[in-house]
């Protein structure tokens, strides 16, 4: 924590390399290749979500590692085959590769983002199964789709393994606002109002959700906060906003 009891915020984006972000995050026609480095320079923070689809070797993560600037950290999403085919059954294999990539990611390793499916409802014995298999030294946070998740005991089951709530907000999504661990987790898909991933925050939203980062940082080591309503680039005006009013606040 810093000297005034609070913790850190880390605020970024989903992702990092959109075609719809030449000449909101990087000047046009900029190499795919020379997307990162724009990137590192405007947030030092990532939430790796290419991961979902196809997990990388160790290779790979080490290789951004190597592109990252001293105190970056990226969180990582898990892959699509343990949380929506296996639904977090049978996990052993998938967490020994997510054990190596995050090792290989070194200091830049942040929490692990478990994502489950819309239609995996509540289970409590399988999360905790789950949880218990996770490696020591992974932080996990779960991301639920499902209202019926929405629970204290299932609160409690993430608070006695060190898991964090995962708060979403976006069309469709549930919106329980947890805090269960020392670390605060907050995706932001878009406003519930529009069509999720395509609209930008109003500054009355904005603050809103400056104003809840402000009381989680009081009570958690680390914050962080993940835009991805990346359509026309809304997620990294609404990243640079948050961070500002922030910053007004600590002012």
């Amino acid at each position: 924590m810093s000297a005034d009891g609070r913790g850190a915020v880390r605020i970024g984006t989903s992702g990092w390399s959109y075609d719809h972000w030449d000449g909101v995050l990087y000047p046009p026609r900029t190499p795919v290749r020379a997307r990162l480095e724009h990137y590192v320079r405007a947030f030092d923070t990532v939430e790796v979500n290419t991961s979902f689809y196809r997990w990388p070797p160790p290779a790979t993560f080490a290789g951004w590692a190597a592109r990252f600037p001293p105190g970056f950290t990226a969180a990582v999403k898990a892959s699509r085959f343990l949380t929506h085919y296996r639904r977090l059954g049978d996990p052993d294999t998938w967490l020994e590769r997510v054990r190596e990539g995050l090792a290989a990611l070194g200091p830049h390793a942040g929490p692990l983002l478990v994502q489950l499916r819309p239609d995996h409802a509540r289970d409590d014995e399988r999360l905790e199964g789950f949880l218990e298999r996770v490696p020591a030294g992974v932080r996990v946070a779960v991301e639920f789709r499902h209202d019926s998740w929405d629970a204290d005991p299932v609160a409690d089951v993430l608070t006695r393994h060190g898991a964090a709530w995962c708060v979403t907000d976006g069309a469709g999504l549930p919106t329980a606002r947890r805090l269960t661990t020392d670390v605060g987790y907050l995706r932001l898909h878009g406003p519930a109002d529009q069509p999720r991933y395509a609209g930008g925050y109003s500054e009355q939203q904005l603050r809103g959700w400056a104003e809840l980062v402000q009381r989680w940082r009081t009570a958690a080591h680390q914050v962080h906060v993940y835009f991805d309503n990346d359509i026309g680039g809304h997620a990294v005006h609404d990243a640079r906003r948050l961070r500002e009013l922030l910053r007004q606040e600590e002012g």
